[in-house]
């Protein structure tokens, strides 16, 4: 009876070992004047951008380490009203930074004096340990803009709020599927079209699409909306507000590179 439970057991683990490997890709057949050919074609979907996605934020100095991110969390606090104020979800603003950094002093070694009889004093060495004289911190916010009209409007409003960081905008697609799908037809019919070159040049014709592999993505268009500074704890009055900063979205291009290989006859 023992023997015939273990040998019930081997069988199961065998065939469990057996179901977990991959099925192993059956054999190419070719005639004996066949051949295969690999080709790689991309294809590409363009579309203006309905997403951009840039990072603002505040960074303000002070002697001392809770000055300074004192005066940074009234001034964050400030600019997440505003971008609320201005639209912009809950769901799309993330923290991407939060620093808190002291500031260093470097002593300059102090030069030899040169003496009136024309002799150089070589000055006695000193330490030369830089000091702590005050403290940066930075808090740098990650924004989604779902309407890329809104974009100049919404950095406008995030810098008149005490933002004195802007960078991006990097714009893409929030669904991109359609545009994929249309790369990804692009792709057979440019791997099909160069395949039928190379077959009919070299004597031969496509008989069959043996295996393909994709691969592939966005080809992303940045620009720099803007870079600003304001000293921390400036109390000039502000100037007349500026016309929003001038945005070009133009277009984002979806790729699709396919690997195919083709089984070929004469």
């Amino acid at each position: 009876m023992r023997t015939a439970i273990a040998l019930a057991c081997l069988s199961l683990a065998a065939a469990t070992a057996a179901a977990a490997q991959p099925a192993e890709r059956p054999a190419v057949v070719l005639s004996a004047d066949g051949a295969l050919l690999n080709v790689t074609a991309e294809g590409r979907s363009e579309r203006a951008p309905d997403l951009a996605t840039f990072n603002a934020g505040v960074v303000t100095q002070a002697k001392t380490a809770a000055a300074a991110l004192a005066a940074n969390s009234t001034r964050m606090d400030a600019t997440i009203a505003a971008l609320r104020r201005a639209g912009v979800a809950e769901r799309d603003l993330q923290t991407s930074t939060l620093q808190l950094a002291p500031q260093y002093y470097y002593p300059q070694p102090p030069r030899p004096v040169r003496n009136p009889d024309g002799s150089v004093t070589e000055p006695a060495p000193e330490p030369q340990t830089p000091r702590i004289i005050g403290y940066e911190a930075r808090n740098t916010l990650t924004v989604k803009v779902r309407r890329v009209t809104d974009l100049g409007r919404i950095v406008d409003a995030l810098v008149a709020a005490g933002a004195n960081q802007v960078d991006g905008p990097y714009f893409s697609l929030d669904k991109p599927e359609a545009a994929t799908d249309e790369a990804r037809v692009q792709a057979l019919r440019n791997a099909r079209a160069r395949a039928e070159l190379y077959a009919r040049e070299a004597g031969f014709r496509t008989v069959r699409i043996v295996s393909m592999t994709e691969g592939g993505g966005y080809y992303p268009v940045v620009r720099d909306v803007m870079m600003v500074g304001r000293a921390a704890g400036a109390m000039a009055p502000p100037p007349p507000p500026p016309p929003p900063a001038p945005v070009q979205p133009g277009e984002v291009a979806v790729g699709v590179s396919l690997s195919v290989q083709f089984a070929l006859e004469r």
